[in-house]
């Protein structure tokens, strides 16, 4: 048994003493002791606990790996963040001002991916351990919307309909204006069989559209998301920026950055997040790598009233960034890369000199590396906000804005 002192958080969440040595669920501050295996101090006792340090509301906590922060005082996690984000932007000497931070409240997300695998009396269904394959059923989660808690006797019932006893099935599972929309992987073959028992499950239990694998199998009802004024159907497990109230406060600083601008590109655009809200005051140019975003995106525009015009283009910006000369009609830009970033694509826009650009970023240390591109180019950093839609998590996002000086 060994004593240490927590000196700070990792990005993964973990407590980190000298050594390193890695403990699970504890803070900066505390002394815990435990056994240590390969630099992992997997069962810690607290010894002296920190005032950060509160009950996890959730009864899954310490077993389910979907939450990694529900220790710690939501402050502490709010200045952790912000501080996440400082440590990636100083790495590149950048410095600027934080706006306050906007943290979805719990039983917001609108999206979860759960587990589940046949047993001899029905399936298991829920998340992973921590570390782990084993599933933890979490029929009180507290982090995803009441709609999705209630939909874990559906996955069950998708599992012993199609999943091998030997495999596991993975279940995404959206809310939508017209349903649930289900996205499932692993499964076996939907033969004409099995597709007549999905869609009496459809009926069951009100469910909009089900893809079994690749295949949509049935669609009842449009599985639609509002996007300002449209309604879109995004493709089957498309991105969907995690909850209501997080997209709201992306789409409040990215309308604010871009105000005033008559034409606008939106580069990574997926299926119109930012593109069909900004439309009602500006001609949007929204680019997306895969083509059935695009497609949903032109429909919802198409079917909306009160829009402004909206072109799209399918085009893999990470092979094929839009270049100075196709940039140059826009008097603003919009981009939401995925992790990797955007590097290609901004090393264009600091070319192009487009006046002013909003920022999205899901990943605080591509956001610093293609920031401090922009700021070399002449841009200045207008402002930046962090933005917390997984909850006690440690999934960071921010949204920015740049000006041309």
């Amino acid at each position: 048994m060994e004593q240490v002192t927590i000196e700070r958080l990792g990005h993964q969440g973990d407590g980190i003493a000298a050594g390193p040595i890695f403990v699970p669920g504890t803070l900066p501050g505390e002394t815990v002791e435990g056994e240590i295996t390969g630099g992992v101090m997997d069962a810690p006792r607290i010894v002296t606990p920190s005032e950060m340090r509160v009950s996890p509301p959730c009864r899954h906590a310490k077993s389910c790996g979907g939450c990694q922060l529900q220790h710690a005082r939501p402050d502490f996690v709010a200045d952790w963040k912000q501080g996440v984000v400082r440590h990636a932007l100083a790495a590149h000497g950048i410095e600027t001002e934080f706006r306050e931070i906007a943290t979805s409240p719990e039983a917001t997300r609108r999206r979860a991916g759960f587990s589940a695998r046949r047993t001899k009396k029905g399936a298991q269904v829920g998340f992973h351990r921590k570390r782990s394959d084993v599933i933890v059923e979490v029929p009180d989660c507290r982090v995803v919307e009441p709609k999705l808690a209630a939909a874990l006797p559906m996955v069950e019932a998708l599992a012993v309909l199609g999943a091998s006893r030997k495999g596991e099935l993975s279940v995404l599972v959206t809310t939508s204006l017209g349903g649930l929309d289900v996205v499932v992987k692993g499964g076996k073959e939907a033969d004409a069989q099995m597709q007549q028992a999905l869609s009496e499950l459809a009926r069951a239990y009100d469910c909009a559209r089900i893809a079994w694998g690749e295949d949509v199998v049935l669609t009842r009802r449009p599985p639609n998301q509002k996007m300002g004024r449209a309604e879109v159907a995004p493709p089957p497990g498309a991105f969907l920026q995690a909850t209501p109230q997080g997209e709201a406060a992306l789409l409040e600083d990215v309308r604010g950055y871009v105000e005033g601008a008559s034409h606008v590109v939106d580069l990574f655009a997926g299926c119109g997040t930012f593109a069909l809200p900004l439309a009602e005051a500006a001609r949007v140019h929204a680019v997306e790598g895969e083509k059935a975003m695009t497609q949903a995106l032109d429909h919802g525009w198409r079917h909306a009233q009160g829009l402004r015009h909206v072109t799209t283009e399918a085009r893999d910006l990470f092979r094929n960034p839009l270049l100075p000369q196709e940039l140059a009609r826009f008097d603003a830009a919009v981009i939401d890369p995925p992790r990797a970033g955007a590097e290609a694509q901004v090393a264009q826009l600091c070319e192009a000199r487009i006046p002013r650009i909003a920022f999205v970023s899901c990943n605080p240390v591509t956001f610093a590396r293609d920031a401090a591109a922009l700021l070399r180019a002449g841009y200045a950093l207008d402002g930046l906000r962090v933005v917390d839609q997984f909850r006690w998590s440690t999934h960071v996002e921010l949204v920015a804005g740049f000006s041309l000086r």
